[in-house]
């Protein structure tokens, strides 16, 4: 998708109603839907945290996607695809602030140079206990990543054109946190397995830019 075409049309992005669970579970792991209700007590103590998708143009001017792949560490989401984004600080004022500051911190670009379009919908996380804000924005220029060593092992730069096509949706075999083999619902960009809230949350993001 162009540059100039994706910001003529945005207000489409920014006006149109978000679809949040209809799409999410169309991406969510196998049996989610049926446990969101035995998931609520769990959500009254769960961990809050946020995440960016940002958008930006390409040197062919062609809108990109940026992901990254999280370092091994012992943790439910060692080693997997995410968004820039983390956990709520206590000095942060909001949610906005933390995704704008993990994505600082983790791929190097500043707030500065991202215009927020809109929040996604929440989402909860049942293996880590996160209570997910994403929120969707956009740089007007090429950018340029610097990427958070100890945390993120590789940044991931994904066409918006790829991420459209439904050849890049079909289901896949992952490792899960309980170290078990399971079949999900995935999309797979750039040779990686984009799972779990990820997928959830580009279901939506999918669904908003397929608008224009």
């Amino acid at each position: 998708m162009h540059f100039e075409f994706f910001i003529e049309n945005i207000t489409k992005i920014t006006n149109i109603p978000l679809p949040g669970l209809d799409e999410q579970l169309r991406m969510a792991p196998p049996g989610r839907s049926k446990m969101i209700h035995h998931y609520k007590k769990q959500m009254q103590s769960s961990k809050k945290a946020s995440v960016l998708a940002l958008m930006y143009p390409d040197s062919q001017h062609q809108m990109q996607l940026v992901f990254i792949l999280r370092q091994k560490y012992p943790g439910v989401h060692s080693q997997q695809v995410s968004f820039p984004g983390g956990q709520n600080d206590a000095t942060d004022p909001d949610l906005l602030y933390t995704a704008l500051r993990e994505t600082h911190e983790e791929v190097g670009v500043p707030p500065t140079s991202i215009d927020v379009l809109r929040p996604l919908s929440e989402l909860f996380i049942p293996p880590s206990n996160f209570y997910v804000h994403p929120f969707l924005g956009v740089s007007k220029q090429m950018l340029y990543f610097t990427k958070e060593e100890k945390e993120v092992s590789e940044i991931i730069e994904v066409p918006l054109k790829d991420i459209l096509s439904d050849d890049s949706e079909g289901i896949f075999a992952v490792r899960t946190s309980l170290n078990q083999t399971k079949e999900v619902p995935a999309f797979f960009l750039k040779n990686h397995i984009v799972w779990g809230a990820t997928a959830m949350i580009l279901a939506e993001i999918k669904f908003l830019t397929k608008t224009l």
